[in-house]
């Protein structure tokens, strides 16, 4: 016990020296640490000093390298996802397929709202007003159309929004005039008989761009409002040429994807069908659209096309992304629709105007008619990663900013040129 006492004593001892030892080697660590921080600080002064800048000024500097720097592999791996993408497989590709070429296009609608009878002479301007105006009041309330006659010389203007009954009217007013017999009982009766002869002819037409488009078992009341598209128009595009153009484009897009080509094209067919209903009834087109065909029991693909062309409602189905896609191009081909002059001059410079709020931006042109922006950056500011950058800023701004039917190219340009001159 007593050996074993005396050996926890030297133990004790040597623990104590230990500590001591510890200690003192935590006060050399503690100066060394001061020491070093020291140092730190007055390196610090003097790389201030040496390259003349702040330790706030320095941190912006490297900020701004690191941020290049991020662009630039930022710009390099979005060019590695597109490769990847495009070696996905079919499924994928589809995918892809459908929610590049979709499209939300506005909806712009501009009534043609005249039509002009022609007359051999002023004199008939008379007959055709009547005693104390009584003709032409039996005219309006027949057809629901408006007779102005004015100064115009040999000729008789009908006014109206709904072109199938400007048309009706436009048919009776030349036989009245070409019969000669005019009086309110008489424009009643050739109203009336213009009007069935108008619907065994509408019936007639809808039947034949049917069997154009091979398209099958459609409702017999929904053939007329079908081809009472013919009587409309949107810009100058006469609806139901729109209507048949969207559904072979949808039908081709339908069968390159693998969806069902005739739903395809029945549902480009009647997605303005909403348009061709009585104006007395309140709401979007294409609500309302959707809503006529469910009366008429049509396919559940083709309601929800018609009813979410212009997201009103939510698309269930690729086949409404397809047609939505459609709408937009059929509306966009050079030539389709009608566009004011001043409101043209204003989209060009809108489009030049976006582009040129970007930094390194030398020029702008606005050419194809507004379709493609060609943007000339200064060479000696832009490498090739910030101009592929530039083009997808400059395309989301113009998303972002602007309305337009169909798509916008934006080419950027980068180039060099060096001359001398032999003497």
């Amino acid at each position: 016990m007593e050996k074993k006492y005396e050996l926890v004593i030297e133990k004790e001892k040597h623990n104590k020296e230990i500590d001591r030892q510890l200690q003192r080697k935590n006060e050399i660590l503690h100066r060394k640490l001061e020491e070093v921080e020291k140092l730190i600080y007055d390196q610090n002064i003097r790389l201030e000093k040496t390259a003349g800048l702040t330790q706030e000024e320095a941190k912006k500097m490297l900020m701004e390298n690191v941020i290049d720097k991020a662009k630039s592999d930022a710009s390099q791996y979005i060019n590695e996802i597109r490769d990847q993408a495009k070696s996905e497989a079919k499924k994928e590709a589809q995918k892809i397929v459908v929610q590049a070429i979709q499209r939300t296009a506005v909806d712009h609608s501009v009534e043609s709202t005249v039509s002009v009878v022609q007359i051999q002479s002023d004199e008939m301007k008379g007959r055709i007003i009547g005693r104390e105006g009584r003709n032409i009041r039996a005219f309006e309330a027949a057809t629901g159309v408006d007779v102005i006659v004015d100064d115009t010389p040999e000729a008789v203007i009908l006014s109206a929004f709904d072109q199938f009954r400007r048309e009706i009217a436009r048919i009776s007013l030349e036989r009245l005039i070409a019969d000669g017999r005019i009086h309110p009982s008489r424009i009643e009766e050739v109203v009336k008989k213009v009007e069935s002869e108008l619907d065994e002819e509408i019936q007639k037409e809808g039947e034949n761009v049917l069997i154009q488009l091979g398209i099958h078992g459609v409702h017999r009341e929904l053939v007329k409002y079908i081809v009472r598209m013919k009587y409309r128009s949107s810009y100058g595009q006469n609806l139901l040429q729109h209507s048949i153009e969207v559904a072979y484009i949808t039908g081709f897009m339908a069968s390159e994807l693998g969806f069902d080509q005739q739903i395809a094209k029945r549902a480009g067919l009647m997605h303005d069908i909403g348009k061709t209903v009585d104006k007395s009834i309140e709401g979007p087109h294409a609500l309302i659209g959707a809503d006529l065909l469910k009366k008429y029991k049509e396919h559940l693909i083709v309601i929800n096309a018609a009813g979410s062309h212009h997201e009103d409602i939510e698309m269930t189905h690729p086949i409404s992304a397809l047609v939505q896609a459609a709408d937009a191009i059929s509306g966009a081909r050079p030539g389709a629709r009608r566009e004011p002059l001043e409101g043209y001059v204003k989209r060009l410079e809108n489009l030049e105007g976006i582009a040129n709020t970007f930094e390194g931006v030398a020029k702008t042109y606005a050419i194809q008619a507004g379709r493609e922006v060609r943007v000339v950056v200064e060479p000696d500011k832009a490498d090739d990663n910030f101009s592929e950058k530039l083009a997808d800023d400059i395309a989301h701004k113009i998303q972002e900013e602007m309305e337009y039917p169909g798509q916008i190219k934006v080419t950027v340009i980068r180039e060099v040129r060096k001359i001398a001159y032999a003497k």
